[in-house]
């Protein structure tokens, strides 16, 4: 079974809870799709609200995750045989844990697939992805920006346009291994090669390794990696 899942939350901080999630599951040549909105008891800051259109007022009567139909999908499915797919999978496990499910099962994370395999790609996110990679085409029915069914339909797609290009096993590996990211996709040196960087100003990549803790994990590989040519 497979299980292709997005979720929109109060924010991006590990104390910040579901606030929707979005199931889009295929089992063999079944196939069907759920979604739950709900109320974890954390407020909506106006910035979240922002990006999913999913307000305080909307939640007003909506279950705790452990209550919705989602929930109690994935518990009566998780098993080491079914397969989570998301995009950045390890945002989605945080959250399902904290608000009371920890999966077993294997997983795949797009994104990280994605670094990999596309490598040339701009930029990585599953809305950039879907209009970069004409996802969109596929769709039958639409929904708003950052809709979490919305996003796991796409993801489904996207998942479809990676396994063109290798098979389901190695995107297991790739999921759970480094990127070797090749530019910057923020800050000062945004579309800027690491490694001109790393001859141009070492200083400031090393002042990024010592004073930005929650760096990404590929990000402060390739920069090591370009320092110190180590993997």
């Amino acid at each position: 079974m497979l299980i292709f899942v997005d979720i929109q939350t109060t924010g991006l901080e590990k104390a910040d809870k579901i606030v929707s999630i979005g199931l889009v599951v295929v089992d063999g040549e079944n196939f069907f799709h759920m979604y739950d909105e709900v109320n974890e008891g954390k407020k909506i800051p106006p910035k979240a609200s922002s990006i999913h259109h999913i307000t305080n007022e909307m939640l007003k009567n909506k279950p705790e995750f452990k209550q919705s139909d989602s929930y109690k999908f994935l518990e009566q499915n998780n098993l080491e045989s079914t397969t989570l797919i998301g995009h950045n999978i390890k945002f989605d496990i945080e959250k399902l844990s904290g608000s009371g499910f920890d999966f077993v099962g294997k997983m795949i994370d797009t994104l990280k697939v994605t670094k990999h395999l596309i490598p040339e790609c701009e930029r990585f996110s599953l809305q950039f992805l879907r209009y970069e990679l004409k996802l969109y085409r596929q769709e039958t029915q639409k929904f708003c920006s950052h809709h979490a069914l919305g996003d796991a339909f796409t993801l489904k797609f996207l998942f479809e346009y990676l396994a063109d290009m290798t098979t389901i096993e190695n995107m297991y590996l790739l999921s759970f291994k480094h990127v070797l990211m090749q530019k910057f996709e923020f800050g000062k040196y945004a579309d800027r090669y690491i490694e001109e960087i790393s001859m141009n100003d070492k200083g400031y990549l090393e002042w990024m390794l010592g004073n930005i803790m929650d760096l990404d994990e590929d990000l402060r590989y390739s920069i090591n990696y370009y320092l110190e040519g180590k993997l």
